[in-house]
């Protein structure tokens, strides 16, 4: 299931649909959540995010979406995304930098095949 959820992420922050992962980092930029996504990307220790806030800034649309293809409920993967889409982000932005589209698909495998223990 955490694959599931991974690939959903990987889709999220690849899609042009979401505007990539620079989409989604001035989405939470726009909802208030500047703070919270600057230190996922940032060098320094990842402030938490609650699923309520998860559900503000991505919305119950895409919420809908990425629960589809990981085949969980809305609620359960707004849960999963508190845990693994900061680990994730701040994995990617290693430098305190959002990396470059090529390297982004490249990274996020190596981060799957981390994460499932590959």
């Amino acid at each position: 299931m955490q694959g599931n959820v991974l690939s959903s992420i990987e889709h999220l922050l690849t899609s042009a649909d979401h505007g990539g992962l620079q989409g989604i980092v001035q989405q939470f930029k726009d909802k208030g959540f500047g703070d919270i996504i600057n230190s996922w990307i940032g060098t320094g220790a990842n402030l938490p995010i609650s699923q309520d806030k998860i559900q503000q800034v991505l919305g119950s649309g895409i919420l809908q979406q990425l629960a589809q293809k990981a085949g969980i409920s809305t609620d359960e993967i707004s849960k999963k995304m508190t845990v693994l889409l900061p680990e994730v982000i701040d994995k990617l932005t290693p430098n305190g930098k959002l990396p470059e589209s090529g390297a982004l698909a490249e990274t996020l495998n190596m981060l799957k095949n981390q994460f499932l223990g590959k």
